[in-house]
């Protein structure tokens, strides 16, 4: 597979502060890959950074043999990147269908395509934003940056808040979309058990560093490391919403 996204020597942070260290990492194209780790490691920060929404001190970002690193954020979402942060930024003035319309670029992800992927959303394509629950809102981001048929997907911690339904809604959609459908995507989640097993690679970060990278699948089976670096024993249910 050729080489999709390349990130080498990045530092970045908000203002002065430094919060990622040298990453390197790098995507194959149709690749899916699982960032781990516990809360302030850096992992919504990385995200952020490949999105163009925080300050980079050093490193460079490459976006299919694009340069991205020093472009806005809207020119890298013109270059191929599909974002959904943890705030979702979905348009809550305009309805559903609105909402899809105006982000919509041609390719092989439609509105009707996306309608079908969250029947949720078709049903209430008439409703405004604000209207709809946590977990549609969700949804909605998630179809929004479809629509934008994107090289590559961001998705920060797509499952969190949400009642266990919606949680095995959204995982079985994000499964088809990067293990069926092929698309690239970088995944940040804090439960490993829910990520691990639909994507092929893994990456854990540790104060800003990456302390393991390998497969999910083997990442999975290697309790020891789970632990170490991610507490799973000790980890908490989630808070339905």
């Amino acid at each position: 597979m050729p080489e999709l996204l390349a990130v080498r020597g990045l530092r970045s942070g908000y203002g002065e502060a430094v919060v990622v260290q040298g990453i390197d990492l790098s995507l194959a194209q149709g690749e899916s890959l699982a960032l781990l780790g516990r809360n302030g490691t850096g992992k919504t920060t990385l995200l952020n950074t490949i999105a163009g929404a925080t300050r980079r001190h050093a490193g460079s970002i490459v976006l299919g043999g694009l340069d991205i690193t020093t472009l806005a954020s809207h020119k890298r979402a013109a270059a191929g990147i599909g974002w959904v942060p943890q705030e979702r930024n979905i348009f809550k003035s305009l309805t559903v269908d609105e909402n899809l319309s105006a982000v919509a670029r041609p390719g092989a992800w439609t509105i009707a395509g996306a309608y079908g992927m969250f029947p949720r959303l078709a049903e209430r394509k008439a409703n405004m934003g604000n209207e709809l629950s946590g977990g549609e809102q969700q949804m909605l981001a998630v179809a929004r940056a479809l629509v934008l048929n994107p090289k590559l997907l961001l998705l920060d911690e797509p499952l969190e808040g949400l009642a266990p339904i919606i949680v095995e809604e959204l995982l079985r959609s994000i499964a088809c979309v990067v293990r069926d459908e092929g698309m690239s995507a970088i995944i940040v989640e804090q439960n490993p058990r829910h990520i691990l097993p639909i994507t092929q690679r893994a990456v854990v970060l540790d104060r800003g560093a990456i302390v393991h990278a390998g497969d999910s699948d083997e990442l999975l089976r290697d309790k020891a490391t789970l632990d170490a670096w991610l507490s799973v024993n000790a980890g908490t249910p989630r808070a339905s919403g």
